[in-house]
């Protein structure tokens, strides 16, 4: 079984859980660490024989045109994960339209090539936002993997379905949510990111199985170049809560990724998007 393997492409400062520490004219003046942190993810991947898919800032992409680059370079697919990191839900879909176009245009003068994926930052498309997989289907997006089918207090979608659905009527374009396992009645996030960084293991190896046997169905994992950084800034005023989903076994992470690229098979999401297309056919 294929299954995707994904980076959001943003630095330590840009993330949903600083958001209201960090203000945003200030991105500028901090230390940028995205470009050595993802030529490091890229080493990784060569190093395990991995392709995936890298949902890259707009941000990121004007500032550091030659990373994207070398992610293209390198045989992995380049998408767009929206230009500044808000959030779905605070756009109005004019707002959202205007964010995408602005992106997009972005990484494609970067890339050399047409970006086709989207990753709402923070998983946000949600139930507060009917409105953008039409918005995202009529910019000729062709897949979005940007729900979360699970309850969490920062994001989720959790009566979403589980796996890959067409989310627009009379439209091709897929939304592929992030991974999830099954316990009993219970669903639980298995996608990557804080998950996969703070919990043993031994849960992510056996979520994907069952993902993969019970279900018959790829899985699709993300994190964040950040989470293979353990030496990055600290930032003093954030919650408590905050500090530990950010900080905790950083030092532990890029390990654990070379253990999970080793054990399962994995591609690209525009790979995994044109298998699912099949199962409606």
């Amino acid at each position: 079984m294929q299954n995707a393997l994904s980076v959001d492409v943003e630095d330590w400062f840009q993330v949903g859980a600083f958001e209201d520490v960090i203000a945003r004219d200030s991105w500028d003046t901090l230390e940028c660490r995205v470009e050595r942190n993802s030529d490091a993810v890229l080493s990784l991947f060569e190093e395990a024989g991995v392709k995936g898919t890298f949902f890259t800032l707009g941000w990121v992409a004007e500032r550091y045109p030659q990373l994207v680059r070398r992610i293209v370079d390198a045989g992995h697919e380049i998408a767009s994960h929206g230009y500044g990191h808000d959030r779905v839900f605070t756009f109005t879909p004019q707002e959202f339209a205007a964010d995408l176009e602005r992106s997009r245009k972005l990484i494609e003068d970067a890339a050399g090539q047409k970006v086709n994926g989207y990753r709402a930052p923070s998983f946000s498309i949600d139930k507060r936002t009917p409105w953008a997989h039409e918005v995202l289907a009529e910019q000729g997006y062709t897949y979005s993997s940007s729900v979360a089918p699970i309850k969490h207090d920062h994001y989720g979608w959790a009566d979403a379905p589980r796996f890959a659905f067409r989310p627009v009527a009379g439209s091709d374009f897929l939304e592929i949510p992030v991974t999830t396992a099954e316990l009993g009645p219970k669903r639980l996030a298995a996608g990557g990111g804080g998950f996969f960084r703070l919990l043993p293991y031994a849960f992510s190896s056996w979520a994907i199985r069952q993902v993969n046997g019970r279900d018959e169905r790829p899985a699709v994992i993300y994190f964040h170049p950040w989470e293979i950084d353990p030496d990055q800034p600290r930032v003093a005023n954030a919650s408590a809560k905050s500090k530990l989903r950010h900080y905790s076994r950083l030092g532990a992470m890029a390990g654990k990724l070379q253990r999970l690229a080793g054990d399962f098979q994995w591609d690209r999401l525009d790979a995994i998007v044109s298998r699912e297309q099949a199962r409606f056919a």
